[in-house]
């Protein structure tokens, strides 16, 4: 039952970021959430929305693994892990802040799904 609460708040968060990124990128609230100045923002807003849509997908992976049930481990592994990945990656390269916000949560929701809490 927890992994379960932490791979869907896994899959919310992604489909924040989606919103973030898609749709709010180029206004106050998306300057805010990504540090972004508004030239910035307004040259990088399609940028923005392709990066939104690979979280999308990432949000799909997870709902699909939720919805599959018992079924949809391995699913869910496999998206978590990709969370993982690219919120190291992320961290690394963008912002320190994307560790806390992505990989983290799906590190200790990959470690309670296979602790199968």
């Amino acid at each position: 039952m927890i992994a379960i609460v932490l791979v869907g708040l896994v899959a919310l968060i992604h489909v924040y970021i989606v919103y973030l990124e898609m749709v709010l990128w180029d206004t106050p609230r998306g300057h805010k959430a990504f540090g972004l100045t508004p030239d910035f923002a307004t040259a990088s807003k399609v940028l923005a929305a392709n990066q939104g849509l690979y979280n999308g997908f990432l949000a799909a992976g997870l709902i699909w693994g939720l919805y599959l049930g018992e079924a949809g481990f391995q699913v869910k592994t496999f998206f978590l892990a990709c969370v993982v990945i690219a919120g190291l990656y992320g961290a690394a390269t963008a912002s320190r802040k994307i560790l806390y916000i992505q990989a983290v949560p799906a590190a200790l929701a990959l470690l309670v799904l296979w602790l199968g809490w």
